[in-house]
């Protein structure tokens, strides 16, 4: 006798496998840049430095804010605080943005996942 119940894939979610020197491996895939990484996929991030942030740089964030919860900040080698300027759009569109330094950031991304949360990183290639 056939099942009427239909199988269900779970979804697919990205998971940072490593990170070094300007390289990050995310399900897979290599990029040698940094990157903004969504539970369902990873977008080249135009930022080389912490220092050089500019809120435009969080619009696809923004975008999607209604999807995120949290988003985990790798600063680069070290944590950062982040400016007004940078938290205030984010907060207002109801995101929690956590600055920790890269390697920290893409480990707390991988467990919250995990954990099934609403998280995305935003994470700075290692030089």
């Amino acid at each position: 006798m056939a099942s009427d119940k239909t199988s269900e894939t779970p979804p697919v979610y990205q998971v940072v496998e490593s990170y070094g020197a300007a390289r990050f491996r995310i399900s897979g895939a290599v990029y040698d840049t940094s990157v903004l990484v969504f539970p369902e996929r990873t977008v080249f991030w135009n930022v080389t430095r912490f220092e050089d942030l500019q809120p435009s740089d969080f619009v696809p964030i923004l975008e999607a804010a209604e999807t995120i919860e949290i988003l985990l900040l790798g600063c680069g080698e070290r944590m950062q605080l982040v400016t007004p300027d940078l938290r205030g759009p984010l907060r207002a569109a109801g995101v929690v943005i956590e600055p920790m330094d890269t390697g920290a950031a893409a480990r707390t991304f991988n467990l919250l996942l995990s954990e099934d949360r609403r998280v995305t990183a935003a994470l700075i290639a290692l030089t």
